[in-house]
């Protein structure tokens, strides 16, 4: 999508309620979402020179009910629909619908049986707004490429046949691969796993758009909020983890004067709110950590035990062992190097030769005296990353480790 910045952020908050009206209207998922596309790309076109409709939405969901008749009428094999296409094509002048399908959507794009490689990409596309070129370039992989993945997971959404309606168990475990799927866009925005750059905040600004979307719909879920929290909370630390050159900057060395106060107390307050309804979940727990981190006034201040707690019923709920390898830093800060280095021994077989893995135990390593054994880790896990900022700074605490005098 191109065009002005308003403009595009006008049409990427209009994407997902037209696309809405149109699946809920005709069906055809694929065919309607390559008729939304159009019509954004005209709007993103038109609207800069010839100015912003009255009616926006109705404008793009009328442009997009012609494009499906023509797309219908144009294919040969399709003619005895020509009088439903005709149909299409005189639908009122302002068909706005009274509701807002964007959860409807995220629950089709993010379908329990696609992949996390297919809901991403056809979310972003889909509910995001974004273009194939746009997610082709976030993901640094060919347009042509992205163009396939997109169209095997709509393929896929058409095999399963499902009515454009929330299914049962939307406010439960139907709405679990949202969730999901919106949490690995934002960490995949805040911590790039490839390319020159740190962050690409056009992904982690676009997950925390659409969780305050699900958010909107579904207030009182805790887990929806539990994941705005997170983001908000972790999100505001980004103004600090990089230097003046795109440098990485720890988390004990960020300049905590730069964080984003407003997004804290946001945070703060979505948590607090979500914390007193029972039990909390993965991503409430998450939130929790991310709170103490950002409550602290310095890195030493910080409550490592109660951070460790915290971690240890995220383990217990999760089995994850990217939360075991972030418990071992918290158990190293609680109470000593040697502590977290003996809950690393049990990952290997788990992360296998992760470059995280290496840069965990570099770290505990040189904070137990073992200089020479922690240049030798983060040699390892520079050797292991793809994100080239991240690269640069194992490389360089390689570096200063090894010219120490043993």
């Amino acid at each position: 999508m191109t065009g002005q910045p308003g403009t595009t952020d006008l049409l990427r908050d209009l994407a997902p309620r037209t696309l809405g009206a149109i699946v809920r209207r005709y069906g055809h998922f694929a065919d309607a979402e390559d008729a939304v596309q159009e019509a954004l790309l005209a709007a993103a076109t038109t609207w800069p020179a010839d100015g912003t409709p009255d009616n926006p939405l109705a404008w793009l969901i009328r442009v997009a009910s012609r494009k499906m008749a023509d797309q219908y009428r144009s294919d040969e094999a399709r003619r005895r629909r020509e009088e439903l296409a005709a149909s299409w094509s005189l639908a009122p002048a302002e068909p706005v619908p009274a509701h807002d399908d964007t959860l409807t959507l995220m629950l089709m794009c993010c379908h329990p049986a696609l992949s996390p490689g297919a809901a991403i990409p056809l979310t972003l596309r889909a509910v995001g707004g974004l273009t194939t070129r746009e997610i082709a370039a976030a993901f640094l992989v060919p347009e042509a490429t992205m163009a396939q993945r997109i169209s095997r997971a709509k393929a896929k959404l058409k095999g399963f046949g499902e009515p454009f309606t929330l299914p049962p168990g939307e406010g439960g475990e139907r709405l679990r691969p949202v969730l999901h799927v919106l949490y690995l866009i934002f960490n995949e925005g805040y911590a790039a796993s490839d390319g020159p750059d740190l962050a690409r905040t056009d992904l982690s600004g676009e997950a925390v758009r659409l969780a305050r979307g699900v958010h909107a719909a579904r207030p009182a879920d805790a887990e929806v909020t539990g994941l705005l929290a997170l983001m908000l909370l972790t999100d505001a630390r980004r103004p600090a983890r990089t230097g003046p050159g795109g440098e990485l900057v720890p988390l004990e060395a960020q300049d905590r004067a730069r964080w984003d106060r407003r997004r804290i107390t946001e945070g703060l307050t979505l948590l607090t709110g979500a914390l007193r309804q029972g039990e909390p979940g993965e991503y409430q727990l998450l939130a929790a950590i991310a709170a103490l981190h950002d409550q602290a006034a310095s890195h030493a201040a910080t409550d490592w035990p109660r951070i460790l707690a915290l971690y240890d019923r995220l383990e217990a709920l999760t089995g994850n062992p990217m939360v075991t390898l972030n418990r071992a830093v918290a158990m190293a800060m609680a109470r000593g190097p040697d502590a977290g280095l003996a809950l690393l021994g049990g990952l290997a077989g788990q992360l296998g030769d992760h470059h995280r893995l290496h840069s965990v135990r570099a770290h505990l390593l040189e904070q137990a005296g073992d200089t020479g054994g922690a240049a030798a880790e983060f040699e390892a896990a520079a050797a292991r990353t793809t994100n080239l900022r991240e690269r640069d700074y194992l490389v360089t605490k390689a570096a200063r480790l090894a010219a120490r005098p043993q």
